[in-house]
C-alpha cells in the first residue's frame, strides 16, 4: 500500500520549501495540484521532473476515488496546494478522509502556513486562538460576524484586499473600533507588511493606502484588549 503525503509549499519566499519536501516530491509516483501551472513554476525551481495531475475544489470529488486506488495499489502520491498546507483553506480534507477510510497510511509534511507568521508576530496573545479562515462572501456573513462577539480568544481571517476595508468596516460596527488588530499581507515575500492598531486606525490606514497582496487578519479576543501603546500600526 502506498503513502499520502500532505505537502507544504511556500506562500511566498521559495527558500521556505523544506529539505524534505523536495525529496519527497521527487521520490513520489505522482503529484496531485491545485493549479498545474503555478506548481509547474515550483517544481521546475527545485528541478522537479514528476506526474502531475489537476486535483481542486471543482474535480476532488471525482478524482479523489481514482487516487485512493492508486494509494492501495502500491503508489505514492503528494499533494500540494497553491501555496501553504493543504486542507487550510485549501483543498485536501475529502481525499485525506477518503484516504483514512480505505486505511490507507496519510502523513503531513511540516511546513509553510501564511496565519502562522501573522499570528506570532501580531503583537496579540497567541497561546489560545480561533482559525476562521475565509468569511462566507454574502449569505451568512454578517451572522458569522455576529457569532464571534463573544468569542475571547485571538481570531485568524484570511481576506482578499478588494474586501479588506469592508471587512474590517463590519468588524468595527460588531465589535468596536477600538478592538486591537493586525493585518499582514505578502507573507514572506519582498513588501511583507503588518499594519497594527485598533480597528479605527488601520482601516483609515488602508483607506489612504490601498491594500495589495494576500492578507490574514489577527483580531483580538472580547476582553483581550492589548494597551494602544503596547501594539503601535506600522506606517
Amino acid at each position: 500500500m502506498g503513502i499520502l503525503y500532505i505537502v507544504p509549499t511556500p506562500v511566498g519566499n521559495m527558500e521556505d520549501m523544506t529539505f524534505r519536501a523536495v525529496r519527497i516530491l521527487k521520490e513520489v509516483d505522482l503529484i496531485l495540484a491545485e493549479d498545474t501551472r503555478t506548481s509547474g513554476i515550483l517544481l521546475k525551481h527545485f528541478e522537479i521532473k514528476n506526474s502531475l495531475m489537476s486535483h481542486h475544489k471543482f474535480n476532488e470529488h471525482g478524482t479523489s476515488a481514482g487516487i485512493v486506488s492508486r494509494l492501495l495499489a502500491g503508489e505514492n502520491v503528494a499533494l500540494i496546494s497553491d501555496a501553504g498546507t493543504p486542507g487550510i483553506s485549501d483543498p485536501g480534507f475529502f481525499l485525506v478522509r477518503e484516504a483514512v477510510r480505505a486505511g490507507v497510511e496519510v502523513q503531513c509534511l511540516p511546513g509553510a502556513t501564511a496565519f502562522v507568521p501573522a499570528l506570532v508576530s501580531s503583537g496579540l496573545p497567541c497561546d489560545r486562538f480561533s482559525f476562521e479562515g475565509f468569511l462566507p462572501q454574502k449569505k451568512g456573513r454578517q451572522t458569522k460576524i455576529e457569532s464571534l462577539k463573544d468569542e475571547e480568544r485571538t481570531m485568524i481571517f484570511y481576506e482578499s484586499p478588494y474586501r479588506l476595508v469592508k471587512t474590517l468596516e463590519q468588524f468595527s460596527e460588531t465589535y468596536g473600533g477600538d478592538r486591537q488588530v493586525s493585518v499582514c499581507r505578502e507573507i514572506s515575500k519582498v513588501h511583507e507588511e503588518s499594519v497594527r492598531g485598533t480597528l479605527g486606525e488601520v482601516i483609515t490606514h488602508f483607506k489612504e493606502k490601498e491594500p495589495k497582496g494576500e492578507i490574514v487578519i489577527i483580531l483580538a479576543g472580547r476582553g483581550k484588549e492589548v494597551k494602544s501603546e503596547e501594539i503601535k500600526m506600522n506606517n
